[in-house]
């Protein structure tokens, strides 16, 4: 299978699955604002959350890569002397990959970890932490490297990057709802304290409703697919397994590490006990709750490429 053949294999459907993901989101906000335009007598409200929806859809696509690097604390890095080796590697990479070279950014933080965001390959963006640059070797740095290159280059960084704003948004907005749903609405107290119950029942709901989609949106097999199209592109897959060993051992959390972005880094930067790479085993049940394969799966995975 050719470089270029590996990283486009999944293009087309992660395009689709943002524009699911988006008219989910409105369906979403659609349903919430017909409830409370029931409960209140008035439907301006069912309106205001069609418009609010698709106004965040907007947002979302042209200004979620903004808000995710600024929630990260990331700043831009203006030239090569700064970081040679991260700058080399990425133009390099590039390059094997046939994609443009992305913008790089630094987080000062001493915790290793990376991700890469953007709406797509001509305005892309891969962020370190200075932790990961100190501590990774040449062969690792381009492991890491590599691997966020082909989330660019599969287009998962754009679905990646609206599902912070739309989790982010719903589990935000769910509270606002179930605050205005525990007064009621309507004129009657059997029918304030029905929507009353009604309102706090989907605020309830809503808020694992928004790690759901996480979950459903990022899945954990989409981070294989980049550590296998990484190893390709430089041809060293002991790179990359030894990079994520090294950043597994961190099990603290990133200064500004947030639920919404887990999913965007290369392991989970809220310092979870899935990170370990002593661990040998994890339970179904508890991977169906992790933004992340284990790593000693994914090490395990890249390793298996070399005997091949």
């Amino acid at each position: 299978m050719s470089t270029g053949k590996s990283l486009y294999t999944q293009r087309s459907h992660n395009v689709a699955k943002t524009w699911l993901y988006m008219a989910i989101f409105i369906a979403i906000f659609s349903a919430l604002g017909l409830i409370l335009a029931y409960q209140y007598q008035n439907v301006t409200i069912f309106y205001g959350a069609l418009i609010f929806s698709i106004v965040m859809n907007f947002f979302s696509y042209w200004y979620s890569d903004k808000v995710a690097l600024n929630m990260a604390g990331a700043k831009e890095l203006k030239s090569r002397s700064e970081h040679p080796e991260f700058w080399n590697a990425a133009e390099n990479l590039s390059i094997t990959a046939g994609l443009p070279m992305p913008k790089l950014y630094i987080i000062n933080d001493p915790i290793p970890n990376a991700f890469a965001t953007g709406r797509n390959k001509d305005h892309s963006v891969i962020a370190a932490t200075t932790g990961l640059l100190s501590m990774l070797n040449k062969n690792e740095l381009e492991g890491v490297v590599a691997h966020e290159l082909s989330h660019i280059g599969n287009r998962d960084i754009l679905l990646q990057t609206i599902v912070v704003i739309m989790v982010s948004t719903i589990s935000f907005l769910s509270q606002i709802f179930f605050r205005i749903g525990s007064f009621g609405g309507r004129n009657d107290d059997r029918g304030g304290n029905l929507f009353g119950l009604i309102g706090a029942v989907i605020a309830i709901l809503l808020a694992p409703l928004a790690a759901t989609i996480i979950q459903l949106a990022i899945s954990r097999k989409r981070e294989f697919v980049a550590d296998a199209t990484g190893a390709i592109l430089t041809r060293y897959p002991e790179g990359l397994a030894s990079a994520l060993q090294k950043i597994s051992q961190f099990n603290q959390p990133l200064v500004k590490a947030n639920d919404s972005m887990a999913h965007m880094y290369i392991v989970n930067p809220m310092g979870l006990s899935s990170n370990n790479p002593n661990q040998t085993k994890v339970s179904w049940f508890a991977k169906l709750f992790m933004t992340h394969p284990p790593v000693t799966e994914r090490v395990n995975a890249l390793l298996s490429i070399k005997e091949k």
